[in-house]
């Protein structure tokens, strides 16, 4: 049996940062994730500076990201505001950016393991990982990384699997000249909403959540987007202008925003697979990278005392996380609630329009400070 001090189940964003992290400090990590990098994934592509300085001490090296300092806003009927962003972002896909994650982690060490995992087991204060083809790995940390929604969660008997989610996602890239360089642009059609913003290779990234109801009388993702997403007129350009660059679109369905657990049978639960804030917020993917580096403390901190408490662990994970991102993630789901409603998403528009620091405050609700180090 392999054994190492940290077991990371999953290699996205929270997983990879977790890795680097605990391998600067010397701990043997092993990272079992299910593709092999680099691949495209369903994501916003907009990632908040507050992470920037987090990353700089990761060492990492990230390829040409565009910098975004400004929000445009459009209900479905395409009136808009446009917002400066306090901190700003960059723009890169996922592609790339999981891709210098996992190429610095090689570098620090860091294997990895391209398998799906079939069961945790934990006794006598450790953890014995089973993949899919048999394979067994051992250690007395495990951090559970893989994302929105996994048949791990199954065997856990995690409860909002339970639950059917209503929720699809859409993602392709596409080629477009004149779109501007810092902007991201969040644009509301019947029932969802689509993300647009330039990555790295100068693709812009269109990414859009949709409830499954108003998606299922039409035959493909082709005709929802002519019949229903360029009712926006601000989407209808995009798509009539814009020339896709992927073959086909990437989707996800039953993406889950209910509440989640921090910790499931003494496993750290980190990034989308702890909560997931609505992509309206357009700040998931640098909560995923500080969840991580919240987590990947508190390891360092239980593994380095004399007298080890795994309570303790888990209670302060799970204090820190909720003090971090509890408000920010009910924040979302009622910026979510109140822009789903066209009524309410044209009273927030006259406010906005009227009143720019009503727009501060909302932004500011979503969004973090930057990660001190």
């Amino acid at each position: 049996m392999n054994v190492y001090d940290i077991v990371i189940i999953g290699g996205g964003l929270a997983g990879l940062t977790a890795a680097l992290h605990l391998s600067q400090n010397n701990f043997e990590v092993l990272v079992i994730e299910k593709q092999r990098y680099p691949n495209h994934k369903v994501c916003g592509e907009y990632l908040s500076n507050e992470i920037k300085p987090y990353l700089d001490t990761l060492g990492v090296e990230l390829p040409n990201p565009v910098s975004i300092d400004t929000l445009q806003f459009s209900t479905r009927e395409g009136n808009q505001f446009i917002a400066k962003l306090p901190l700003g972002g960059m723009g890169i896909s996922r592609y790339a950016l999981d891709k210098a994650l996992y190429l610095t982690a090689l570098t620090n060490g860091v294997e990895f393991v391209f398998e799906a995992v079939k069961n945790v087991n934990f006794a006598n204060n450790r953890f014995t990982l089973t993949t899919t083809s048999g394979n067994k790995y051992n250690s007395e940390i495990v951090i559970g990384a893989y994302g929105k929604r996994s048949v791990l969660d199954k065997d856990l008997n995690r409860k909002f699997v339970g639950r059917k989610s209503p929720w699809l996602g859409i993602k392709m890239h596409y080629q477009l000249k004149d779109f501007p360089d810092d902007l991201v642009a969040l644009h509301n059609f019947k029932g969802g909403y689509a993300g647009l913003s330039k990555t790295e290779t100068g693709a812009i990234n269109f990414c859009y959540l949709v409830n499954y109801k108003s998606f299922e009388s039409y035959k493909d993702i082709d005709h929802f987007n002519k019949n229903v997403v360029s009712k926006n007129p601000f989407l209808a350009q995009f798509l009539q202008n814009a020339t896709p660059i992927f073959n086909k679109p990437l989707s996800i369905a039953q993406v889950s925003f209910d509440q989640k657990t921090t910790i499931e049978r003494h496993m750290l639960m980190c990034g989308d697979t702890a909560g997931l804030i609505h992509p309206l917020c357009g700040n998931g993917m640098a909560m995923a990278i500080h969840s991580a580096k919240i987590a990947a403390e508190c390891i360092i901190s239980y593994l380095s005392a004399v007298d080890r408490s795994r309570e303790a662990l888990e209670s302060d994970y799970n204090s820190i996380w909720e003090a971090t991102f509890k408000r920010r993630l009910a924040a979302g789901r009622k910026l979510q609630t109140v822009l789903m409603q066209p009524v309410l998403a044209k009273v927030l528009m006259k406010l906005a329009v009227k009143s720019p620091g009503i727009v501060k405050k909302v932004i500011k609700s979503t969004h973090g400070k930057p990660i001190t180090i």
